[in-house]
């Protein structure tokens, strides 16, 4: 498999996840310190504590996607290994953060951490579960899972929009899905209503075999698709 990867965007927003959550910290500890020694400035230790929670927040969702090891798109990298030299994996260079191309189709593959137990009931998302860690992370700051079928459908659309402007006027485009790829790996998922796929990351490669045996792209439409991307080096 190829990979593409848009490496000054990930050591840029490595960067931030780092000076926004030491920025933080020593925010939070002025409020604290306000709040000790100087109790008639209650309004400044307020303002202190809400900027640097506010600030922290940037760190977590920063640091989620490009602050940590291994980050989401070298998980994906790491379990579609073998998929073969016709496949390339496209990382922050284009609308959508992963686009994969092969004879699989093209996938826009949306990486999620949250551990535990997954459920969807057809209206709902809910992240349950995954140990005291966990219950930890998400009281102090960690996102919720959030709606990734929404995540999806709008990384589909701005991606189908991208396409249209880079390809040849008229250019019929091949369909263009996503997936929903849970990295962790005690993660357990109950999301049979999902109406986008949804797995662990170590069944991503068997379900793109799989795709590619039943609806294959075809050969034309596939290197088409391939020379209007950027090239891997």
């Amino acid at each position: 498999m190829k990979i593409v990867t848009n490496t000054k965007l990930i050591k840029r927003n490595a960067a931030i996840a780092r000076y926004t959550s030491i920025a933080a910290f020593v925010i939070l500890l002025v409020g604290f310190y306000i709040t000790v020694q100087w109790k008639e400035q209650l309004s400044l230790a307020l303002l202190s504590l809400l900027v640097g929670f506010f600030l922290s927040q940037i760190g977590i969702y920063y640091a989620n996607r490009w602050g940590r090891s291994p980050r989401p798109d070298e998980v994906l990298d790491k379990n579609m290994k073998g998929l073969g030299r016709e496949y390339t994996i496209y990382h922050f260079v284009t609308p959508a953060s992963h686009l994969l191309v092969g004879p699989a189709g093209l996938w826009v593959l949306l990486p999620y951490y949250q551990g535990g137990k997954i459920l969807y009931d057809g209206k709902r998302w809910r992240a349950q579960g995954g140990g005291f860690a966990r219950a930890y992370l998400r009281l102090f700051g960690q996102e919720s899972i959030g709606r990734p079928d929404l995540d999806a459908q709008a990384e589909l659309q701005v991606t189908e929009r991208y396409f249209k402007r880079l390809l040849p006027e008229g250019t019929e485009l091949p369909p263009l899905r996503a997936a929903l790829v849970f990295i962790d790996p005690n993660v357990e998922l109950d999301v049979e209503k999902s109406p986008v796929p949804a797995m662990p990351v170590k069944a991503l490669k068997d379900f793109l075999k799989t795709q590619a045996r039943e609806a294959p792209l075809p050969t034309p439409q596939l290197d088409m698709i391939r020379k209007a991307l950027p090239q891997p080096e």
